[in-house]
């Protein structure tokens, strides 16, 4: 049987709960809902277990911070015995307009730091990933204040069927792998 790691990069705390820095915890969370599995605290992340079509499904939310975020998944990676190229990494990303999903099978870090602690635990930056659109709608050194801010009402309004999407990516990916996944999705 097939194993995939699936990981929701995020922040924990209360206080980055449905920001959009934490959407890739938001994703896994309706990914883990609709597989009916459930989060209990692991080492180094909150981690559940499910299936979907014959496969594994391991999901985890690193508890170490967006800038640690590549040690949890280097440990579920070994833990598992998970190759990297099945695992599937969500992220947000600042280049890309609210809402807008992109599959991706390798990449920079585009200096984001969840990317970059994974980048220099894994020593390679070839993994897939789906980056997740929260756009760029912000002043000048205002950055840190939009990602760790939430959702505005028109957005808000947008996200649950954006969210549902990544979730179907998330599922594709597992199910007819990377290359049909970015044939499917990508530029629609």
């Amino acid at each position: 049987m097939s194993k995939y790691l699936i990981v929701g990069l995020g922040n924990i705390g209360k206080e980055y709960e449905h920001t959009r820095h934490n959407i890739g915890f938001d994703v896994v969370d309706v990914l883990c809902k609709e597989l009916e599995g459930t989060f209990d605290l692991g080492r180094l992340a909150v981690y559940a277990k499910s299936s979907f079509k014959g496969k594994q499904i391991h999901i985890i939310k690193p508890t170490t911070y967006m800038n640690l975020s590549g040690k949890a998944i280097k440990y579920w990676m070994n833990e598992l015995k998970i190759p990297v190229e099945n695992i599937f990494v969500i992220v947000d990303d600042l280049a890309l307009p609210f809402g807008q999903l992109r599959v991706r099978g390798k990449g920079s870090d585009a200096g984001h730091n969840g990317l970059k602690s994974i980048h220099e635990e894994l020593l390679t930056q070839d993994y897939p990933r789906l980056k997740f659109g929260i756009g760029n709608d912000f002043p000048k050194g205002k950055q840190i204040d939009f990602v760790l801010g939430k959702w505005n009402q028109n957005q808000e309004i947008e996200l649950n069927e954006r969210i549902n999407v990544a979730v179907e990516i998330i599922k594709s990916f597992c199910t007819i792998g990377l290359a049909n996944t970015m044939n499917s999705y990508n530029n629609k």
